[in-house]
């Protein structure tokens, strides 16, 4: 019984690490207006998988939180800094004889 919970725990954090790579790779098709529908359709077989995963894990009595580490994810690039210019006169040649 117990083999069982930590197959089913380690079924679990594989098919979560691979569903934030499945998103990530999803992100980046949305944000070059790129066809994200084979890949979505993906990621919901995975969320049956993993409920049925989870039902099971349940069932056998395992309720203690798994936790996963994605370390792949890149920190988010801060947004630039828009300094406007000073707003500047004409000098004419009058104006630099003085």
């Amino acid at each position: 019984m117990d083999n069982r919970i930590n197959e089913i725990r380690r079924q679990i954090r594989a098919l979560r690490i691979s569903m934030l790579e499945a998103e990530a790779i999803m992100r980046e098709q949305i944000n070059r207006d790129e066809d994200c529908a084979f890949v979505a359709g993906d990621i919901l077989k995975m969320r049956v998988v993993m409920s049925r995963l989870v039902e099971e894990r349940t069932v056998l009595g395992d309720n203690e939180p798994i936790l996963v580490c994605f370390g792949s994810r890149r920190p988010r690039a801060q947004k630039p800094v828009v300094v406007p210019l000073a707003k500047r006169r004409p000098v004419f040649g009058e104006q630099l004889a003085r």
